[in-house]
Parts: C-alpha cells; structure tokens; sequence
C-alpha cells in the first residue's frame, strides 16, 4: 500500500468512526445534547402523522415523499398509518428505503444512465418500484435495464402542470410516453404524475386555489387522453403539504405526494392558510449553543451555514425578542437587542427555514419526548444523491 492510499484508509476509518457517534442518548437531558444537532418533537410529529392519515378520504391514496425525512423509522410509522408507500427522488434514497423494508416506492424522478437505471432494476428485484418518464429514448432505456435484472418496472408518464422543470407537456405529447411504456414487456404503464411544486409556496389561498385548478385540468386532460388511446390510466398522483387539499377535492388526482407536513419549517408558516385547511405543528428544529456573548447585542450559536439550508432564508429562533440575523460555515449571529440576552452555553432552538435540505446536513435525527432523549435514528437516506 503506498503512502497516500494508506492516508487515505485511515481517514475514511476516522470518518466512519466519526459518523458512528450520536449527539445524544437515550434518556438524555436537552443540556446534554451535543449540538448543532437536529431534534424532532414526537408528540407533534405523530400528531402530523396522524392528522394527515385521517384526512385522506377512502379511495384516496397517501404517498408521503420521503425526500422530506430520509429516516426509515418515520417512512414504517406513515406505512402504518395507512400510506400504500413513500415517494423518493433519487435512486440512493430508494435503495436505503428498501434495504429498511419499505416495499412499494414511487422515484419521482426521472432516472438516466446505465449505472442508475441498473440499480434500479436491482432493487425491483425486493420491492414495487416506480418511475417516472418524459422521454421515448428513456422509456427504451427503462425496459432494457428493467429485462436484464429480469424484472418489470412501474413507469409514469410525467406531465409538466406548470412547475417547468422535468415533464412532458400535457395532452397528445404524454400520450406518446404512454404508449412507449404500454408497448414495452418489461414495463408497467403506471399513470400520470402531475406534481406542481412551485404552487406549495404560493403564498395566498387563492394563488394556490388557481395554481392547481390549472394543474387539475391538464392532469384530466392527459388521463383523458391516454383513456382515449386504449391504454388504462389507473393513477394520477401528485400534490405536496402547501396544497394537498386541492387535489384531493379535485376528483382527478388519486394518489397524494405530501412530504414536508411530519416537520413543518419557517417558510411554510409565511402561507397564508384557507380556512378548513388542516394544520400541522412545527415537529423539526436545529439545537443550537450560545458560544459567545462577548458582543452587547447579540450572541453567537454554534449553528451557521453548514447546519442549516438557507435556500428559503433565515431560520426562526423559537421564542420572543430575538432573531436570527446572519450566517457563516460555523457560526450564526442572533440579534438580542430589547430581550434578555442568554447566557453563554444556553440552548436556542432554531425553525429551519426549509426542512428538506437542513436534514440532508445531519447523520442523526434525536427525538425527544418532553424533556427527554425518547430515540436516536440515523437520516440513513443523507447525501443519497445519485
């Protein structure tokens, strides 16, 4: 072994011991907590899990979006409470959620090059696994991987609803996709997936109301079609936390994709409600630790850029008086001019300003029941990006 390969041994044995030590233990107090760590709230979360789950009327299916947690334990509890499944984005994140046991996962996404597509296969070869496709070249791409592992792959036309990113365009165009994946042997016509994800954010009731009256209408007018051209459309699935309840009045959308409703973060809370809107709690936040109070009028915690995701702003810092003002890699500043300045080693509990990303940052998830330590479970699906 030469010297630099040797170097190298020893360092990835170092970070593998490193990731093998939680913040905390079981039975823990809050001050005991190493930190910045990731804490989830379990009353509010099973109250979220249990809200959604008794919302989704018969007929209607839950798929939450596991992208959201990345923690098998919390994907098992919503299978328990009646999810047919969990979606994930990638294929890494499949992979963790079978290898747990989850049976039955949507990749809502599309999935390209040799490598990825055979390990999707692999995994169809233990669970129900579908896919989503936009392209005829692709839909090939998907048989042929799916025949070699010997195999049949779920695949889903997926329509652009006005989101602009990934999907074809509704109509005549996902017709084509249809048909592609209703030829191939190896594959399953599974639907049409029609998620409008920049309408979860829309601020107002009415801006997401019309957002997804658009959505719902080509979502009908591709299933229609597809209907029309002889090939079964048993599922249209879609819909995320900031608008679940439209599709689910639609009449068009059978299956729901909700992911972030289990933690809740800071952006969330700037949408304006409707009024018979169910309402989830705030489950998820960053524990953080005063390192400095050298300054008159604010303190430094020990959560900065690499603790959190900034994509959607500033994180909130639970209670009065005080606010979250800026960020480096180590270090946030929060401002404490009028309040009482904590001391130095207080704890401040941060609200992510989005959930999904902050929890790609941390190897652990603690939960807490009271004022105590109650689990620690690995985010077995972190960094799983390919």
């Amino acid at each position: 072994m030469t010297i630099a390969a040797g170097a190298l041994h020893a360092l990835a044995r170092r970070s593998n011991d490193m990731s093998a030590h939680p913040p905390a233990r079981v039975g823990a107090a809050i001050d005991e907590i190493d930190t910045p760590a990731l804490i989830v709230e379990l009353d509010a979360l099973e109250r979220n899990l249990d809200r959604m789950a008794n919302a989704v009327a018969p007929g209607i299916a839950l798929r939450p979006h596991a992208k959201s947690h990345k923690c098998p334990p919390i994907a098992l509890a919503q299978r328990a409470r009646g999810a047919v499944g969990v979606c994930c984005q990638t294929v890494a994140e499949a992979e963790g959620f079978v290898h747990a046991g989850i049976d039955d996962v949507l990749v809502t996404n599309e999935v390209v090059g040799a490598p990825k597509l055979a390990r999707l296969a692999a995994i169809a070869r233990r669970a129900k696994i579908g896919v989503l496709a936009d392209d005829v070249d692709n839909v090939s791409d998907l048989a042929r991987a799916a025949e070699r592992a010997g195999v049949v792959l779920r695949a889903l036309v997926e329509v652009d609803v006005g989101a602009h990113r990934c999907g074809v365009a509704p109509g005549t165009p996902a017709v084509r996709i249809a048909q592609a994946i209703a030829q191939e042997r190896a594959l399953a016509f599974g639907g049409v997936h029609a998620y409008h994800g920049a309408a979860q954010h829309r601020r107002t009731p009415q801006e997401r109301r019309d957002a997804i009256a658009s959505a719902t209408a080509l979502a009908r007018e591709t299933r229609d079609a597809i209907q029309a051209a002889g090939i079964a459309c048993p599922l249209v699935t879609g819909a995320g936390t900031g608008t679940w309840p439209l599709e689910h009045a639609s009449g068009v959308y059978t299956e729901l994709q909700p992911g972030s409703y289990v933690f809740m973060d800071a952006d969330y809370t700037r949408n304006t409600p409707d009024g018979d809107d169910v309402r989830f709690e705030q489950s998820l936040f960053v524990l953080t630790t005063v390192m400095s109070t050298a300054a008159e009028r604010h303190v430094i915690v020990d959560a900065g850029l690499k603790a959190l995701a900034f994509d959607s702003g500033m994180p909130l810092v639970r209670g009065e008086g005080v606010s979250y003002e800026r960020a480096s890699d180590e270090h946030g500043t929060i401002a404490v001019e009028g309040a009482a300045k904590p001391r130095l080693g207080a704890r401040v509990w941060l609200i992510p300003g989005h959930c999904d990303p902050t929890v790609n940052l941390y190897d652990w998830l603690v939960g807490m029941r009271g004022p105590r330590v109650e689990c620690v479970w690995p985010v077995a699906a972190r960094g799983a990006l390919g």
